[in-house]
């Protein structure tokens, strides 16, 4: 009974048509019926002669036999082979590197066999692949392009200082941009580095129970020096709520939240972190009076190395939100954004109790 229980569970609910369909039945159950008759015609024909019957009975099987190869071969070539060699010729394609491939669908219904599934699955799947080429090719662009900026900076600054061309003056300035460069190219690696083992499960969650509150005040005050340095006014109204999650990962989209408000908050502007508990679930929100992000950033702003704000884009790489997209999957969080472009933004952490 269990056998049986476990075998109806594991049926796709995407079938809903017969692999062999009704009309090819009837035309089996036809030429069964066709050939007895024609056995029961000679049974009935030679009765009185049995040497001329057995005779003529086996050159009748023997072509019988031929008969129902021939159309069982034509059933096999047409009705399942010819998606079959569809699948082939098209899996063929994709192990070239062609992941445009799609193949249609035998039925025109909207009824689905199991070759037809075969088909959706594979479809998606090419589907998919592709995106993911794409994706790794503007990776690799994008990467390329983020890491040939400080590095550009760097030689041209570390020339002119060794060549002589600065004065005393811009010496130090000279020397600071190159600490900035170095700083952001460091950055970056790290992000790289980090968000690479988070996509690749290389990173593995250590949960613990420990105080929420008490984390984002702590990373709050950690930024104190930069919103005192724009006078920023900093509002902070967190709940005592005790998480069972890896400290460090979550610690890293308070940072980063926190990081992106100040930093696109002007002087004289304010920033509200706030944490409340409802039902099952704790709702954390970094709220600023910054510039504000408009429709179509927002549908793109996790992506990695989007920048929507290209005035900020020396003070950071486009993977801070992919990270912490990214670390909020994992937990099985939610991260939502609210913004109005010149009045502010929001961004809320939906976390599981």
């Amino acid at each position: 009974m269990r056998k049986k229980r476990d075998t109806r569970k594991q049926r796709d609910d995407r079938i809903t048509a017969p692999l062999v369909s009704w009309k090819a039945t009837l035309i089996i159950f036809a030429i069964v019926y066709f050939l007895v008759f024609g056995q029961t015609f000679i049974w009935t024909a030679y009765i009185d002669r049995i040497p001329t019957l057995v005779g003529t009975l086996i050159y009748y099987l023997v072509c019988a036999f031929v008969l129902l190869i021939v159309l069982f071969g034509l059933f096999w070539r047409y009705v399942i082979g010819k998606p079959l060699r569809k699948i082939s010729g098209a899996a063929r394609k994709v192990a070239k590197g062609d992941f445009s491939v799609q193949i249609e669908y035998t039925r025109k219904d909207g009824r689905k066999n199991e070759i037809d599934v075969l088909i959706e699955d594979f479809n998606k799947m090419t589907r998919e692949l592709a995106s993911n080429e794409m994706l790794k090719s503007d990776f690799i662009a994008n990467v390329s392009h983020e890491l040939k900026a400080p590095l550009s900076i760097i030689q041209s600054y570390t020339k002119a200082l060794k060549d002589g061309y600065a004065t005393p003056e811009q010496e130090e300035q000279y020397l600071d941009t190159i600490i900035a460069a170095s700083k952001n190219l460091n950055s970056m690696i790290t992000n790289i580095l980090k968000l690479n083992k988070l996509e690749n499960q290389q990173i593995f969650p250590v949960p613990e129970t420990y105080q929420l509150g008490e984390q984002l005040r702590r990373c709050a005050l950690s930024y104190m020096e930069q919103w005192q340095e724009k006078d920023i006014e900093f509002k902070i109204d967190v709940e005592d709520v005790a998480v069972c999650y890896d400290a460090s990962l979550l610690e890293l989209v308070w940072n980063n939240l926190l990081s992106n408000a100040i930093k696109f908050t002007p002087a004289g502007g304010s920033i509200c972190l706030t944490s409340q508990k409802k039902d099952n679930a704790v709702f954390i929100t970094v709220k600023d009076t910054g510039c504000g992000i408009d429709e179509e950033t927002q549908k793109r702003i996790f992506e990695k190395f989007y920048q929507g704000d290209t005035s900020h884009a020396s003070e950071g790489n486009g993977l801070g939100l992919a990270l912490v997209k990214k670390v909020i999957e994992i937990i099985g969080g939610d991260i939502t954004v609210k913004s109005v472009p010149g009045k502010g933004t929001a961004f809320t952490v939906k976390i599981n109790l």
